[in-house]
């Protein structure tokens, strides 16, 4: 157990060499891919097979639209909300990025490593409740039929997992590939 006399000990604990750390960096990730929005991927699956059988207002495509109805709301964020959120998280970020990339401090790196693609995420999320919100309140207002606004959702939102997937893939091999370096150039952890 390495010995902590201040803040700049704490924050340069061997992260890259314990299970835990990847650990959680594969949880994370392994939960990300369960939902896309908080929608469950079952849901999203059934939308699209329903579709692809020609069942176009069947009850799987309506249990989409009705799951979207109830979390797109919790996404949508006002301009002042976006802004303060963007800069808070930007100073965050980038002040770990100094830490952990200038001042070589083991425990920034594996923030920035395991927090940054999260940070993507966020917003590649609020951007899909942007795009799907007018879509749902169509449906909703009979401007869009249910067979149109089903397939508009799916689509968009099969197409943003496909990125979350890419996302996670490069993500964990930058990662796994860093963790690495630093084991090979920090043998002993010093």
């Amino acid at each position: 157990m390495p010995q902590v006399d201040s803040l700049i000990g704490l924050l340069d604990s061997r992260s890259f060499m314990t299970i835990w750390y990847w650990l959680t960096l594969i949880g994370m990730w392994s939960a990300t891919g369960r939902s896309v929005l908080g929608v469950p991927s079952e849901v999203l699956a059934r939308a699209r097979a329903a579709r692809a059988k020609g069942d176009i207002d069947g009850p799987a495509v309506i249990a989409l639209l009705d799951w979207l109805s109830l979390v797109l709301p919790r996404w949508q964020l006002g301009p002042r909300e976006g802004v303060v959120f963007l800069g808070v998280t930007s100073f965050l970020m980038s002040s770990m990025t100094v830490l952990g990339f200038v001042f070589w401090l083991e425990l920034a790196q594996a923030l920035v490593l395991l927090l940054f693609p999260f940070w993507l995420l966020f917003w590649m999320r609020t951007r899909l409740a942007r795009r799907l919100m007018p879509v749902i309140e169509g449906a909703q207002d009979d401007r869009l039929s249910l067979a149109e606004a089903g397939a508009e959702c799916a689509r968009k939102m099969a197409w943003h997992r496909t990125l979350v997937t890419m996302l996670s893939i490069a993500a964990v091999a930058v990662t796994v590939l860093w963790g690495t370096l630093w084991a090979i150039m920090h043998p002993n952890g010093l």
